[in-house]
């Protein structure tokens, strides 16, 4: 497919985010909670992973795109760092420097626990006790990083949390490389922990933000092949565009 080509049918797919963000729960995602509020516009912060770092793609990644759409524009900060577990972007709060710039946050974006699922996922365990035990340490962690943001700030500030539309290799690639058998159960290590992520947010009156239908539809037979980098498991940038164009939605929907 030529890229112009792609690149229609990746927005024609955020002309359906509205739908998508509906009550009903889809394949994979729950829907998002009803009680986050946006804040005033502020710098965007990102925390979590090589998918917001932008990793494999050479491209703008999405919370900085996602910082380009507010009006006006607004300054972004990138903390995300490829390899990141929720274990890891706990301990980044930690820092003096990462709290003064969740400060002065207005918007936080924080996608984590690819790496954490993708582990019990590449130990080949026993499926989903494993898979439960460990979303549930990520949603754990999630929840009180959100809880030490508020913490940081006197006023309203908006919390974004992510969910994934695979923990590991998705596409072409992933099916090469794990065949309908490892496909299917990267589908249920990641069903895990977007329903761990989407509890969190509603926990903490964050607004969870589902990339799963986004990426491969509401029933989960979309192919993300084209949204995805040449490893298959990051976003190229038409992904990102649509990761940021999805979080964009869902924040207006939530007003």
């Amino acid at each position: 497919m030529a890229e112009g080509a792609r690149r229609r049918t990746a927005l024609r797919r955020v002309a359906a985010i509205a739908v998508l963000l509906a009550p009903a729960i889809s394949a994979g995602e729950p829907p998002p909670p009803p009680t986050a509020r946006p804040a005033a516009p502020g710098a965007v912060v990102a925390l979590g992973d090589s998918v917001p770092a932008g990793s494999a793609c050479d491209c703008v990644p999405f919370p900085d795109l996602y910082a380009r759409m507010q009006v006006p524009a607004v300054p972004s900060v990138n903390l995300a760092r490829g390899g990141f577990s929720s274990d890891d972007v706990w301990a980044q709060l930690k820092s003096p420097d990462t709290d003064d710039d969740l400060r002065q946050a207005g918007v936080i974006m924080i996608m984590v626990g690819a790496n954490d699922l993708a582990a019990a996922f590449d130990a080949d365990g026993d499926g989903d006790g494993t898979y439960r035990q460990v979303a549930a340490r990520v949603g754990a962690n999630v929840a009180a990083t959100i809880d030490r943001i508020r913490e940081l700030h006197d006023g309203p500030v908006t919390v974004l949390v992510l969910g994934y539309w695979n923990v590991v290799k998705d596409g072409s690639v992933g099916l090469a490389e794990y065949g309908d058998a490892g496909m299917a159960q990267s589908a249920t290590a990641t069903r895990y922990v977007n329903h761990a992520l989407h509890d969190a947010a509603a926990e903490t009156a964050a607004l969870y933000v589902p990339t799963y239908p986004a990426f491969k539809g509401i029933t989960g037979d979309q192919d993300p092949t084209d949204l995805l980098a040449d490893d298959g498991d990051h976003p190229n940038a038409l992904g990102h565009e649509l990761i940021a164009r999805t979080a964009h939605a869902a924040v207006a929907a939530s007003r």
